[in-house]
């Protein structure tokens, strides 16, 4: 498989990789989805926490540095991509999101294309992925073109009850839009593991389970696991990229492509731009801005355990509940603060994962009678936030904070509305440079090669057949989880490609 032509050599199968291989399955192009990681086994771990969190099961052994500093990422590999671990959340940008918008520390650059170019690939990804939601009720939603396919996963008991105390404060909450096969005819247990855990009945609409498996049906489309690409490599012009050497079962092999799309994540994608470099690239491929692996953003993001003393949460599937009463500020105070959503189902080991030495009895205590949510602001792009390469070729990050006054206003914020709900104790856990999740904004598009490094569609100004898609193409973060963004730009690409391009 390695050792033929392609027409399309996809490098990543998470949901931007994925979503181009849908668009180009079923056509007469020629597609290689290569992918680092494995198939991820279907075995009794899956839905065990201790496994998942405490023995860390599925995270990568790679070593990373922050600043010097040794460390071991939240990252996983596998086919599919975090998708196989995501919490199910698929939120549209906000329509002012692609807007320029002033924040405390800075500006939120504005999108070289707008939500307008986007709304009708983001109602196709919402229909691949099977979200379930209700329009109308989210305050800050942007316009659309249909309701949701599917409705919304009722609330327990627990939740329904918090619903309506947060209605009594005067907000807003609403169905937060999930991609969960659930219903009569879904395979959704409605189980305790499913935010963080890889599911293991397939319910979860991860980017193999919706994209990539309906992709190699028509045989178009082939997969190739546990490939990890090095580098890439240009034609003598170095307008060109001709291979990507690709170490699979030990050997290293060329894959030749009329077309490549990177799509490894934001880090990974930057990385490998980076390690491809040479004397015609000596600061790497798409790179003569000077912008790849620049603008590093991940989301100001805190975990909040709303505790009752003497109630227990007997809720199983949470991650039904959304507010976004603040995400623009209000009349009163119209600073932007964020977006506040339900986690999943924290248990003890989780919490002994990130809490050691506490004892047991008092972590059972605490996620008993928890009921947990995200509380999110938006990252701004700093060029001085970065993804580099140590000397030995391993991957370094700086994340240079922003928006930190914001979010801590925010999470203040958060507290008194759900001590207002009728929770005493609510504890905070802010998230740091080990959590990649959210990863974006290395390898910006816009409309001027001298600032960035990809054209509104994608394609690399640098190079005439390389495209970037997944989150690294992200000018600014938003305050909203990215997946469904990713989509719906992988699949207007994948579009592009099959009919303007590769024709």
């Amino acid at each position: 498989m390695l050792e033929e032509d392609y027409d399309v050599v996809i490098i990543g199968s998470g949901v931007g990789g994925g979503a181009v291989a849908q668009q180009l399955a079923g056509t007469t192009l020629k597609v290689l989805v290569l992918e680092r990681g494995p198939m991820l086994p279907r075995e009794s771990q899956n839905w065990d926490p201790e496994s998942v969190f405490c023995d860390r099961r599925y995270h990568t052994e790679e070593t990373w540095y922050a600043d010097g500093r040794a460390f071991n990422p939240g990252m996983f590999y596998f086919v599919g991509g975090h998708t196989k671990f995501f919490g199910t959340a698929m939120f549209r940008f906000r329509e002012r999101d692609f807007e320029a918008t002033e924040l405390e520390e800075g500006t939120s650059p504005a999108w070289p294309i707008r939500y307008a170019d986007l709304e009708l690939w983001y109602a196709q990804a919402e229909r691949l992925f099977g979200v379930r939601g209700q329009s109308g009720l989210d305050p800050t939603e942007p316009p659309r073109s249909g309701a949701y396919a599917h409705g919304p996963i009722p609330h327990e008991p627990v939740i329904e009850d918090i619903e309506s105390r947060l209605r009594a404060q005067g907000l807003q909450p609403f169905p937060m839009p999930s991609a969960v096969d659930f219903g009569p005819l879904g395979t959704c247990r409605r189980c305790e593991n499913c935010d963080a855990f890889p599911c293991m009945v397939d319910a979860k609409g991860d980017a193999e389970i919706k994209l990539l498996r309906p992709a190699l049906r028509p045989g178009n489309v082939k997969l190739c696991h546990s490939a990890k690409v090095e580098r890439l490599v240009t034609d003598w012009s170095g307008r060109r990229v001709i291979s990507a050497s690709v170490l699979h079962e030990g050997k290293l092999f060329n894959v030749r492509a009329r077309t490549f799309v990177l799509s490894a994540g934001a880090i990974n994608s930057a990385a490998l731009l980076l390690r491809s470099g040479g004397a015609k690239f000596p600061r790497g491929l798409a790179n003569s801005s000077d912008v790849v692996g620049r603008h590093y953003m991940t989301h100001n993001t805190t975990a909040l355990m709303a505790i009752h003393p003497t109630r227990k949460n007997t809720t199983r599937f949470p991650k039904t509940l959304a507010v976004h009463d603040f995400y623009w500020g209000t009349p009163q105070s119209p600073e932007p603060l964020g977006s506040l959503q339900l986690l999943g189902k924290i248990r003890e080991p989780m919490l002994r994962g990130a809490l050691r030495g506490v004892p047991k009895p008092v972590l059972s205590a605490i996620a008993d009678r928890s009921v947990d949510w995200y509380a999110q602001s938006e990252d701004l792009p700093h060029p001085d936030s970065r993804v580099s390469l140590t000397s030995s070729g391993a991957i370094n990050l700086h994340w240079h904070r922003t928006n930190l006054g914001t979010h801590h206003r925010w999470v203040r914020k958060c507290k008194q509305i759900l001590q207002r709900a009728g929770f005493p104790i609510v504890l905070a856990k802010s998230f740091g440079t080990d959590v990649v999740s959210h990863q974006c904004g290395t390898v910006r598009f816009g409309d001027d090669p001298k600032t960035s490094a990809l054209d509104p569609m994608c394609k690399a100004w640098d190079h005439d057949n390389l495209y970037v898609v997944d989150g690294s193409f992200f000018p600014s973060s938003a305050a909203v989880n990215p997946a469904l963004t990713i989509a719906a730009q992988a699949l207007r690409v994948g579009h592009h490609l099959r009919t303007k391009v590769l024709q």
